[in-house]
């Protein structure tokens, strides 16, 4: 069972439908017995950081997500899912993120003949010997939908990295939380390999 974290996040419904394609048991929920029985949790996200951690709160799902990361389940944080992960963000400086990870997330620099948000396909440079981009080509094209961007504080828990006016932490890796800016639900083929990894994965 892998249990999806329904904080009003925007791309739930898609992220469930993806699993499904791939016959993997998913349910979207904020039960927090749910949650933690799961053997696998996906935090998705499409919005602001300063709102969707007032919602994490309001729903009493940060304790319920720090324990589920504390339990050694696979973790999978999703473009805005990934960022709430780490300390903080310029977007609305002052609120804490779940700080599971060391990080901060700083906006796109503006640069000419580029547009923010980051939006559309773009190529990453995957690291070697990650699991959860097992079997797929090292420099690959995946969906993006952002304008603030990973700065991770320890670059071996860089998974994947593209570029866009500055270099983007696009994927993480640590113990057993994975994260990535872009959308696989979005990525077509290779995105769905992504998700398929991360149901197959043992830790």
């Amino acid at each position: 069972m892998i249990a999806i974290i329904d904080y009003d996040a925007g791309n739930m419904k898609s992220v469930e439908k993806a699993f499904q394609y791939l016959n993997e048991d998913a349910v979207i929920t904020r039960d927090r017995k749910a949650i933690l029985e799961a053997d696998r949790v996906v935090l998705p996200g499409v919005g602001a950081f300063g709102d969707a951690m007032e919602r994490l709160h309001s729903y009493d799902l940060v304790e319920t997500i720090q324990d589920a990361v504390k339990s050694g389940k696979p973790f999978l944080g999703i473009c805005l899912g990934l960022q709430l992960l780490f300390d903080s963000s310029e977007e609305t400086p002052g609120v804490k993120g779940l700080g599971l990870l060391p990080g901060e997330i700083l906006r796109i620099p503006a640069a000419e003949g580029l547009k923010i948000p980051h939006m559309g396909w773009n190529s990453i440079d995957i690291k070697e010997g990650s699991r959860l981009f097992e079997g797929i080509d090292r420099q690959s094209y995946m969906y993006f939908v952002h304008s603030y961007y990973l700065k991770a504080r320890n670059l071996e828990d860089v998974a994947a990295t593209t570029w866009y006016s500055t270099d983007i932490h696009a994927a993480v890796e640590h113990d057993n939380i994975f994260a990535c800016q872009f959308h696989p639900e979005k990525s077509s083929e290779l995105g769905l390999r992504i998700l398929k990894n991360f149901a197959d994965l043992r830790l």
